[in-house]
């Protein structure tokens, strides 16, 4: 077993995520790559200062640009919208990995009346015109739904027949999300913009149990260092404790991954053994420290387990979009700030289109911070590529 200080954790983590030291990741090429790294990134509609897939990327890949990934998703076909940590954006190449998980939609959607008919009308009716959205398919009427359809977000009630159709499509794999206007989803059939060998390609994974193995070691990977508990970082894959520690226990006998222990952590943490030089390099204090300051995602990767962020960092983050203003902490939609190998507040700033402007609400610093001239430059630095990012022409503070 490898043994870390926390602050070797630290720099492990950070580096693996290319928050540390000179940019790894660069223009569309390296948004792609840290996709990769990742597995998945988590997609969510709402756009105060950039999309959360957006905002993940923008703090670490160099020079990225929102319609970088669009043409990534939309024109590249090199990654895909679909569910896996709840709505993700995933490779492309990884397609086959789902298989499983889309026939058993399939097969949910044939049982269901009504669904199967309306599919075929759809099916035919998009080959002929081309992308739709649930309002200019027509299809009428509605369809009732209850709490087992896994497209059905509610326990039960009617939903319009054109989004259902729609959605169970897609959920199968038979189409794909063609582009989006706002958060408006329009879609197309999947053979049209992905390769035969891709779709018809089998199964990397014989079973369920080796599913959820190659997922688990994904979302190892994608936070850095990951423990065997109970974790948000686990979400869309269902399993048990017992089928967890199988599988954790298996993925080390295999040598997928490698066991550390951290000082002050109860628990071993784990990392893809693939990521053993940079675990020899931060014990080596062979790693690029030179500190850089971003403004993370709300749903970013490396805060997937926010009780690991707390054991390694001290540092206590929680998304105030859904907690009501009264009994908010900080704000709305508020970005964790990271300086250097530690979290050094976080911010609240929003976007105003109509006058280009990046409003600045309140910048809040952690307990022991200092700061220096070369904190607040690097803090300003962050500000204006943000407005950037944003084509905000002004920042208001």
């Amino acid at each position: 077993m490898i043994t870390m200080t926390r602050e070797q954790a630290r720099r492990f983590i950070l580096s693996k995520q290319g928050l540390l030291g000179n940019y790894r990741f660069a223009g569309k090429e390296g948004a792609y790559r840290y996709i990769r790294q990742a597995g998945c990134i988590q997609y969510d509609p709402v756009d105060v200062c950039g999309k959360n897939a957006e905002l993940t990327l923008q703090s670490r890949v160099r020079g990225f640009t929102k319609q970088m990934l669009a043409d990534l998703l939309y024109k590249d076909r090199l990654l895909v919208d679909y569910t896996d940590k709840e709505l993700s954006i995933w490779p492309s190449e990884d397609w086959p990995y789902f298989s499983s998980y889309r026939e058993m939609s399939k097969k949910h959607g044939a049982g269901f009346p009504g669904i199967p008919e309306l599919e075929e009308q759809a099916v035919a009716y998009i080959r002929e015109n081309g992308p739709v959205s649930s309002d200019t398919l027509p299809v009428q009427g509605k369809v009732f739904w209850h709490s087992s359809m896994h497209w059905s977000g509610n326990r039960h009630g009617t939903s319009p027949a054109a989004r259902s159709v729609l959605e169970q499509l897609y959920t199968d794999g038979v189409l794909l999300i063609h582009h989006k206007s706002g958060s408006r989803k329009f879609y197309d059939l999947a053979d049209k913009y992905l390769s035969r060998d891709l779709l018809e390609a089998e199964n990397p994974c014989s079973d369920e149990t080796e599913f959820r193995e190659w997922r688990i070691k994904r979302r190892i990977g994608a936070v850095g260092l990951l423990w065997n508990r109970r974790s948000d970082a686990f979400l869309g894959i269902e399993m048990t404790a017992e089928q967890r520690d199988a599988a954790f226990e298996k993925l080390e006998s295999e040598g997928a991954i490698l066991k550390t222990a951290v000082e002050g952590i109860r628990f071993p943490l784990y990392f893809p053994a693939e990521d053993l030089p940079l675990a020899e390099a931060v014990l080596a204090d062979d790693v690029d420290l030179r500190p850089r300051l971003e403004f993370l995602a709300p749903l970013d990767p490396m805060l997937w387990d926010r009780k690991l962020i707390e054991a390694i960092w001290d540092y206590r983050y929680s998304w105030e979009i859904y907690t009501p203003a009264e009994k908010r902490r900080f704000g709305y939609y508020v970005l964790p700030m990271v300086y250097g190998e530690k979290p050094a507040g976080r911010i609240e700033a929003a976007a105003d289109r109509k006058t280009e402007t990046l409003v600045v609400k309140n910048i809040w610093f952690e307990p022991g911070i200092r700061r220096t001239k070369k904190l607040n430059a690097a803090v300003d630095a962050a500000i204006r590529r943000l407005a950037k990012f944003n084509d905000c022409s002004s920042i208001t503070k």
